[in-house]
């Protein structure tokens, strides 16, 4: 038991002022970044089916659908925001577990902050939640790497989400250290152990299993407070203590990515090599006869065809390439209908080839590599050179603390207003941290 007893004394011994000061810039980057992703996943098609299914299902006044405003269960508040959070597919990542460790913590703090105030009757402060976004990132990280680690199949980030959730809950929470122990073991045991690789191949509203993931995130951690027991936590199962050892040292939450696209991560470099394309030799639509994308074989296996709806159009390859070519992004207005189905978008669709080649594949998952190819009418072949997907951790083109801004201006704007969309951003920014109550950022965050 010696990995998961490190692992407890870490989350109950984290404090934020003991935090890097770049660890506590990042909580704040990956908050408004997972939250803009939330707020305009609310109004996809999943977010609002959801979100009717859980006041059949889920009623109760504990927690808050954000956007609506409406009141559930925690369990059916997390379920419905955890649904949204990755329902565009615009949230961060991180590479080596192939998944999203924020869209499988910030639904479950939420309602978790509303629970421990309302039972404690006392407000929870700025730096007791980001201290748990912490927590989530860095267990996260490491539950994912002993998830793969320990499973053949390429599992979904909830199988492994809903520990880094339950952690991260209860340690907002204030859970004792054997509770927290239980939380974990709850949630590793009821998490959906989903092949992701099928809801690729065949795309669902279950995308990354994320939002039962946090919903068993969150019922682990309110039954292990009433005394419910689970079995040990996977983190004596490693296989590679460092992982472990080096909690506290090591801030995985400093190596996650962004993403400016909705679209599966694997299809993004092939979206900036078009658009560099495009923007270095001053090409139109109209102009191009043919673009082959060289990428690795994940990358490749995504679909090809016309999508039938907002899923399908997130895990598929030619079609973010194809929209972004048109309309010069991708995101909610590309993925949802009208402009779903448009015709323009197919009628490029149908140029694009895609080929796998082991060149991308042996630098898969530490990079995801693609490479473009346009022919245009003139006779010309263009070629982009191996892109990298954009705002990798560490990279040259890692995401600015404006260019988040901008996207999550971009993506709430629409939905919440632009007054309310700046001063929500200003708000995180400048205020968060400060705050000794969430009553104002809750008010920021709905209609």
């Amino acid at each position: 038991m010696e990995y998961t007893e490190q692992t407890l004394r870490f989350i109950e011994a984290l404090d934020w002022d003991d935090l890097p000061q770049a660890v506590q810039h990042q909580s704040k980057r990956s908050l408004l970044d997972a939250l803009g992703a939330m707020i305009a996943g609310h109004k996809t098609p999943v977010g609002a089916l959801m979100e009717q299914f859980a006041l059949d299902q889920f009623p109760g006044d504990q927690a808050t659908v954000l956007v609506s405003g409406k009141k559930l269960s925690a369990s059916g508040a997390v379920l419905v925001n955890g649904f949204a959070q990755n329902a565009l597919d615009i949230d961060d990542g991180y590479r080596p577990t192939m998944g999203h460790i924020g869209a499988a913590t910030l639904p479950v703090i939420l309602g978790a902050a509303e629970v421990a105030s309302a039972t404690s009757g006392r407000p929870i402060s700025g730096k007791t939640f980001l201290t748990a976004m912490v927590v989530g990132y860095e267990i996260g990280a490491r539950a994912g790497l002993i998830r793969h680690a320990t499973y053949e199949t390429y599992h979904s980030s909830g199988s492994w989400g809903a520990i880094s959730g339950a952690a991260a809950a209860s340690k907002l929470m204030g859970l004792s250290s054997e509770k927290l122990r239980h939380a974990m073991g709850a949630a590793e045991y009821h998490a959906p152990i989903a092949p992701m690789m099928k809801c690729i191949d065949v795309p669902s509203m279950g995308k990354d299993s994320l939002g039962w993931g946090c919903m068993v995130a969150m019922m682990s951690t309110l039954m292990a407070r009433r005394g419910f027991t689970g079995i040990q936590p996977l983190f004596d199962d490693t296989p590679n203590p460092e992982w472990i050892t080096s909690l506290g040292d090591k801030w995985e939450i400093l190596n996650i990515y962004f993403k400016p696209y909705s679209a599966c991560r694997w299809a993004q470099p092939g979206v900036d090599g078009a658009l560099k394309l495009l923007r270095e030799h001053g090409i139109v639509p109209d102009e191009i006869v043919k673009i082959r994308v060289y990428t690795f074989k994940e990358s490749a296996a995504l679909s090809q065809a016309h999508p039938q709806n907002t899923e399908e159009a997130q895990y598929n390859i030619p079609f973010p390439i194809a929209a972004a070519i048109l309309d010069g992004e991708v995101g909610p207005a590309q993925n949802l209908p009208p402009r779903l189905y448009d015709a323009d978008i197919r009628t490029m669709m149908d140029r694009i080839e895609i080929i796998a080649q082991e060149r991308f594949q042996k630098a898969f998952p530490a990079k995801a590599e693609s490479e473009v190819e346009i022919v245009t009418r003139s006779g010309q072949t263009l070629n982009s050179g191996v892109m990298s997907a954009r705002w990798d951790a560490n990279s040259p083109h890692s995401a600015t603390d404006l260019e988040l801004k901008d996207k999550f201006q971009w993506l709430t704007s629409p939905i919440l207003g632009h007054t309310k969309s700046e001063a929500l951003q200003h708000y995180i920014w400048n205020h968060f941290e400060q705050t000794d109550s969430l009553d104002q950022f809750f008010e920021l965050c709905t209609l």
